[in-house]
């Protein structure tokens, strides 16, 4: 059985652009840059052509890794999820019990998650400690610093997809 990927509508166009970038463009300079390359003589002793050559595997390489990934795709409209409990594409906003801080975040797939840009995986061990949680209730989660406690302040669905 093929494992589906979770991801917002977002974040599967973004994944179709950049399959999309690299299969128009640059698939097509890095085999010019190969054979600029090859005319500059010996191949054994040429860094430019062994550089274009990796280079050329890691876009291949991420081509397939994107194929994959958008076949096995998911698509969640996360403007449309019920907001009664943290489920994937819900926005979280959170009590660190401990600091007082709060935080909020996206639940997303682990295609999407970033942390810096405010989402987290609904795979990471904070992400999995929120399914299903409500407003009001304590998550014990596992973070780098340690077992961490935090409350559900508020749960919302995002505006954009």
């Amino acid at each position: 059985m093929i494992a589906r990927i979770p991801i917002s509508r977002a974040g599967y166009q973004k994944m179709r652009e950049e399959l999309d970038r690299l299969e128009r463009y640059e698939r097509f300079d890095v085999v010019r840059a190969i054979e600029e390359a090859r005319q500059h003589g010996d191949l054994s002793e040429n860094a430019e052509y062994h550089a274009a050559k990796e280079r050329q595997g890691m876009i291949e390489g991420r081509i397939m890794e994107l194929k994959d990934k958008i076949a096995r795709a998911e698509v969640i409209d996360c403007t449309k999820v019920n907001c009664n409990s943290a489920v994937f594409g819900t926005v979280v906003t959170l009590l660190d019990m401990e600091t007082e801080e709060k935080m909020t975040y996206q639940l997303l797939g682990p295609e999407e998650a970033d942390v810096k840009s405010g989402s987290i995986s609904v795979l990471s061990p904070l992400g999995r400690s929120l399914l299903g949680k409500t407003i009001g209730d304590d998550v014990m989660a596992k973070t780098p610093g340690g077992l961490r406690e935090f409350e559900v302040m508020d749960i919302t669905v995002p505006t954009r997809g």
